[in-house]
C-alpha cells in the first residue's frame, strides 16, 4: 500500500466495501500515523528543535457514517479526577465551567498541554550541517536534552550623554535613611498608630469616589517652590472612614501669564457624603479659576485688589450654589452636602510677587518670616457672608502655609509644634517631597483629622 509524503498511510477509494458478516462498524475506516513524542520531565511532550525519528504507531480511528447510532457519536471528556464528589448540583452540565465552554477552541477536551506541533507562521530552527549537536549524535528513540544559554548582555537603549555605568567590581555602601518615623511632640504619644490600619469600604457602582490615604505633590517655578500633602487622619485610618480632606493642584496657562492653583476643602464631620463633597467644591472650583485664568492674571499683574475679590467672591458664590443644588438631588438636609474651602493663587510671573489667598470656612493661613510665626486669617468681613480673603506680598526667605483645620488646630494649640516646623519650613531650605510628609506627620496627641498643607518658599 503507498505511502504518502505526509507520513499518512493512504487507502484506496476503490477498496472493496467490508462484508456483511465482518464486525467493523459501518462508516469510513482511516488508518492514521503520528509520531509519539517522549514525556518531558515536566509533564506533557517535550518539544524539540530538530526531533530525532521516533517509532511510529498505527492505531484505527473510525468516523461515524451516515447511520452511525448514539454509541459512534463523540463522547465528551469526563471531569478531572480530583472533582470527584464535587459536582455541582443539577449535573455536571449545570455550569459551564465544568468541562469547559463549547465555544472555547482548545479547551479542557484538548488536553492540558502543548501539542508537538510548530505555530502556523513561527520560524522554527535548523540545525546547519557542521553544529556541534546534529541528529546522529543523538539515538534513535531517546530524548535530545535542552540546554539554556544566556547570550551577551549589552546596554538597551544606550546611557544618555555623560552617564557612566555603575562600577559592580565595588559592593554598594549602606544608605542612610533619610526620612524616619515621624516625630511626636507634646504631652505624649497619640492614641492611634502613626500608619494606616483599614480601608474605607467600596461600592463596586461608586468606585470613582474613592480616595487615596495620602496624596503628595510639589513643583517649583523661578523664585518660588510649592509642597503640599493631604492625610487621612489617624482616627478615620483606625476606623476605615474616607480622609475628608480634597486635595487639587492646577496650572492653568503658559509661561509667565500661567496661574498656579492650590484648592483644598473639608467635608462636613459625620457626613456620609463628606469626601464627595470636598472632591465636588475642589473641582467646581478649579474650573471657574481656570475659565477666568486672563482676567484673573491681569488684574494680579496690575494689583487691582478690589477687582481680584469681588470676582473670586462671585466664583465662590457659585460653587457653593451648585454644592446646595447637589445636595437637594442626592434628597440630602438642607445645608448637609458641603465643605469648607480654601484656596491659594500663585503667579508664575518671577516678577510678580502677590499671593492671593481666598475661600470659605475654617482653616488656617500663617507664614514664617524672621524665623517666627505670623498668623494671616483674618475673620471675614460680614458675618452672613463668610468669605475670606487675603492679598500678601512675598519676600526672599518668607514660607507661606495654607492649611486645612486638622493642620492649623494643633499648631494654634500645641507650641511645640509650632517651634519644630518653624526649625524645619523657617531654616531657607527647602524640604524633599518625602522630608515634607515626614514634617505634616508630626504627631501630637489629642488631634487625629484630616491633614491637608500647602507651603510656598520664595527665594
Amino acid at each position: 500500500m503507498p505511502e504518502s509524503s505526509s507520513g499518512e498511510v493512504a487507502r484506496d477509494s476503490d477498496a472493496a466495501p467490508a462484508s456483511a458478516g465482518s464486525a467493523e462498524p459501518e462508516g469510513l475506516i482511516i488508518e492514521a500515523v503520528w509520531e509519539s513524542a517522549p514525556e518531558s520531565p515536566y509533564g506533557g511532550t517535550s518539544h524539540r528543535a530538530d526531533p530525532s525519528p521516533a517509532p511510529r504507531s498505527t492505531e484505527a480511528v473510525v468516523e461515524p457514517g451516515p447511520g452511525a447510532g448514539p454509541a459512534e457519536a463523540a463522547q465528551e471528556p469526563a471531569a478531572p479526577a480530583f472533582w470527584a464528589g464535587r459536582e455541582p448540583e443539577g449535573g455536571a452540565a449545570a455550569d459551564w465551567w465544568w468541562r469547559g465552554d463549547p465555544g472555547d477552541v482548545g479547551g479542557s477536551s484538548s488536553g492540558d498541554r502543548l501539542a508537538d506541533v510548530p505555530a502556523a507562521g513561527v520560524e522554527q530552527p535548523v540545525v546547519r550541517e557542521g553544529d556541534a549537536a546534529s541528529e546522529t549524535d543523538v539515538p534513535s528513540g531517546k530524548p535530545r536534552s535542552t540546554e539554556f544559554v544566556e547570550g551577551e548582555v549589552r546596554w538597551a537603549p544606550e546611557l544618555p550623554p555623560g552617564w557612566v555605568a555603575a562600577d559592580e567590581s565595588e559592593p554598594a555602601g549602606p544608605v542612610e535613611a533619610e526620612v524616619g518615623e515621624p516625630e511626636v511632640v507634646g504631652g505624649g504619644p497619640p492614641t492611634y498608630s502613626a500608619e494606616p490600619t483599614a480601608w474605607p469600604e467600596a461600592d463596586p457602582d461608586a468606585l470613582d469616589g474613592l480616595v487615596a490615604d495620602t496624596v503628595l505633590d510639589g513643583a517649583q517655578y523661578g523664585r518660588l517652590t510649592v509642597r503640599t500633602v493631604a492625610l487621612r487622619g489617624d482616627s478615620a485610618r483606625y476606623r476605615g472612614q474616607p480622609r475628608r480632606d480634597a486635595l487639587l493642584t492646577a496650572r492653568f496657562g503658559s509661561g509667565d501669564d500661567g496661574l498656579l492653583l492650590i484648592a483644598m476643602a473639608s467635608g462636613a464631620r459625620g457626613s456620609d457624603e463628606a469626601h464627595r463633597a470636598a472632591q465636588d467644591a475642589v473641582r467646581w472650583m478649579a474650573g471657574a479659576v481656570g475659565r477666568s485664568r486672563a482676567r484673573l492674571a491681569g488684574d494680579l499683574r496690575t494689583a487691582r485688589r478690589g477687582s481680584l475679590k469681588s470676582g473670586l467672591h462671585r466664583l465662590t458664590d457659585r460653587c457653593y450654589g451648585r454644592l446646595r443644588a447637589r445636595g437637594e438631588d442626592l434628597g440630602l438636609p438642607e445645608g448637609a452636602y458641603t465643605a469648607s474651602l480654601r484656596c491659594l493663587l500663585l503667579p508664575v510671573d518671577p516678577e510678580c510677587r502677590i499671593r492671593l489667598f481666598f475661600g470659605v470656612g475654617e482653616g488656617g493661613l500663617f507664614r514664617i518670616r524672621g524665623g517666627g510665626w505670623q498668623d494671616l486669617d483674618l475673620a471675614p468681613d460680614e458675618a452672613a457672608a463668610p468669605f475670606r480673603f487675603r492679598a500678601t506680598v512675598a519676600q526672599p526667605g518668607d514660607a507661606l502655609l495654607m492649611c486645612s483645620a486638622g493642620m492649623a488646630e494643633p499648631l494654634r494649640g500645641e507650641a511645640q509644634l509650632a517651634a519644630h516646623l518653624a526649625r524645619r519650613w523657617g531654616s531657607g531650605t527647602v524640604p524633599g517631597l518625602a522630608a515634607y510628609l515626614s514634617d505634616a506627620q508630626t504627631r501630637v496627641k489629642g488631634y487625629a483629622d484630616d491633614r491637608t498643607a500647602v507651603t510656598v518658599w520664595d527665594a
